[in-house]
């Protein structure tokens, strides 16, 4: 991993010969945090939110600080790479993205483009600004909470664009390799909402009760990029952008991986539909996503999890002025487990409500109130002695502080 970003970033950003148009974005994010008082995933617990403590006390902390670099090399080529500090990371600093693009000038309605390296898949309508932030909420849905976790890109991706004055029609397909252990936290753990995008050189954390069950010390990490069996996965995905109407996307993504394959870790094959919409009434924003998929592991004969997960939200946002913007989110999550024996089964079904107040004074500053509230049931939760049935509440204030 660290050789293929290397050798990203030296493809973008070096080249002697051409004059290269560089631009640097990033900013730095404080946080006043009333946690939950169900202990974190991040501490190896069950809670659904990133902060979580059983005093839950206030604190103030760092949340992360994040850097982003544009290189356009020549009117077609660009350069990009996302680096990111963050407390929990495994190294000082860590990757989001790295990736280069080609896209040629067109001068006619059609215009396509390729890209490589290791990047998000186009599924997110919430997380559209620096770092992979969204500008609605801090804490993204449940279904892009886990896009965040566990789905990155590294690969290529290939766009075919139709362009007028009414819509715009994008159709994308991928090949990519490193996924192969995606699913696991949806199904080991379950589905979570934080903030906080694996690296990609960056470890989760299993739940503790995952590590009794298997017998292996705790703390229990895993892989997120890792290349397991040898193949190759890919997704499809296409996009309609309408004028004044809104805007409607639909993706399959398919890891193809060999759920029997065994490297450092098992592979979980997994696949899923998302689809999404958007649409503008007013100064009102309103952005809905559904997901549906399957994860599945038979790491021998006599073994087999088959877990199917579905998410779904509703956001609406509110332009109050040009400093001012609201915003309330429903969401809804279930996993539901098969495996060849009941015990330990690791379904759960949830809901969440996400109600957040923005204010921007300045270019350089965006101050956001935020509070969550997570009502889950996950049988899990008796390994650690728990109660099935939890709800969770987590309040936040941040100073994000943009690079001028």
């Amino acid at each position: 991993m660290r050789k293929l970003l290397t050798t990203l970033l030296l493809l973008g950003f070096s080249s002697p010969a051409l004059a290269v148009d560089f631009h640097f974005d990033g900013y730095a994010d404080l946080r006043l945090i009333v946690p939950s008082n169900q202990e974190s995933w991040q501490s190896g617990l069950l809670g659904k939110l990133r902060y979580g403590a059983e005093d839950n006390k206030p604190e103030a902390r760092l949340a992360e600080a994040v850097g982003q670099a544009v290189a356009l090399i020549t009117p077609e080529l660009m350069a990009l790479a996302v680096i990111r500090i963050e407390p929990e990371q495994r190294t000082f600093f860590d990757f989001l993205e790295a990736y280069v693009r080609y896209r040629p000038v067109s001068t006619t309605a059609w215009r396509w483009s390729v890209k490589a390296g290791a990047f998000f898949p186009p599924v997110s309508l919430e997380n559209t600004e620096l770092g992979w932030t969204s500008p609605w909420t801090l804490t993204p849905s449940a279904i892009n909470t886990w896009i965040g976790e566990e789905i990155r890109i590294i690969g290529t991706e290939g766009m075919l664009e139709w362009r007028s004055e009414a819509r715009t029609l994008a159709f994308m397909a991928s090949i990519f390799g490193w996924n192969d252990p995606a699913g696991i936290l949806v199904a080991d753990r379950g589905w979570a909402l934080h903030d906080r995008v694996t690296g990609l050189i960056d470890r989760p954390r299993e739940p503790d009760a995952i590590a009794y069950v298997t017998h292996v010390p705790e703390p229990l990490y895993t892989y997120e990029v890792l290349e397991i069996d040898g193949r190759p996965g890919w997704y499809a995905a296409a996009s309609w952008d309408e004028t004044a109407l809104g805007k409607l996307n639909l993706i399959y993504y398919n890891n193809e991986a060999n759920p029997s394959a065994v490297r450092k870790q098992i592979a979980w094959r997994t696949d899923f539909w998302n689809v999404g919409a958007s649409t503008q009434i007013g100064n009102v924003t309103l952005l809905a996503q559904a997901l549906t998929g399957e994860t599945v592991i038979v790491p021998n004969k006599f073994f087999f999890s088959d877990t199917r997960f579905e998410s779904a939200y509703l956001l609406a946002g509110w332009n109050v002025s040009e400093n001012w913007r609201v915003a309330a989110r429903a969401d809804v999550f279930s996993t539901h487990e098969r495996r060849p024996f009941p015990a330990g089964n690791l379904s759960e079904h949830g809901n969440a409500l996400t109600a957040a107040v923005n204010y921007l004074p300045y270019d350089w500053l965006r101050l956001t109130a935020e509070a969550i509230r997570v009502d889950s049931t996950r049988n899990q939760r008796t390994a650690e002695q728990l109660n099935p049935h939890a709800v969770e509440n987590q309040l936040q204030l941040s100073a994000r502080f943009y690079l001028p």
